[in-house]
């Protein structure tokens, strides 16, 4: 049984090698002008695709997803209201998009036997500790909303309303599933 001491142990972890990750990742100069969507690509393309890749364990495949959101953003460039819709927009179809392909992946494993997931590249891996990389393998354990909700959370530093808007699901179920993640995830990393 996993105490309550230990329960806020596995949470500080998850917060912090999403937050390190985060970090990591919001080095970017802000530009000077009016906002572009180059502009935008430049300053939040690596933070969506460690978004991306932290919800469907593939880099080439968390590309793609974002390459498909900028073309999104893209098309609707005109209707575009300000540069922080164009951030939530992005997020959103981000988020979105890992559904898209980890709805496809549950499909194809229908039809095929299961396949061993790709291991995630040596330079991701290097620049994390070994306890965040038990985070990250754990994560990815994780139901798809459980896993979406936390990374939103620790590694997107969205608020809980931010997280439902972004998920199409409640600020309730957002509360709940964060917290049924974070128990779930305490026991994958004590089972290890």
């Amino acid at each position: 049984m996993v105490g309550p001491d230990q329960n806020s142990g596995g949470v500080a972890r998850v917060q912090d090698t999403l937050t390190n990750l985060r970090i990591q990742d919001s080095k970017a100069p802000a530009p000077t002008g009016p906002l572009t969507l180059e502009d935008l690509y430049r300053q939040h393309r690596m933070r969506l695709v460690r978004l991306a890749l932290l919800l469907v364990d593939e880099p080439a495949t968390a590309e793609d997803v974002v390459q498909e959101a900028f073309t999104g953003l893209h098309r609707h460039w005109s209707n575009l209201r300000d540069a922080q819709a164009a951030v939530g927009y992005l997020r959103t179809a981000v988020v979105n998009g890992s559904r898209s392909v980890l709805r496809r992946r549950k499909t194809a494993r229908d039809y095929t036997p299961p396949h061993v997931a790709n291991a995630r590249s040596a330079e991701s891996l290097a620049m994390l500790t070994a306890e965040h990389q038990a985070v990250v393998a754990a994560l990815s354990q994780l139901p798809p909303r459980q896993r979406e909700v936390l990374v939103l959370r620790y590694y997107g530093d969205l608020s809980e309303a931010e997280i439902a808007e972004a998920t199409g699901i409640s600020k309730g179920t957002v509360k709940s599933t964060a917290s049924r993640a974070l128990d779930a995830l305490q026991k994958i990393m004590a089972n290890r």
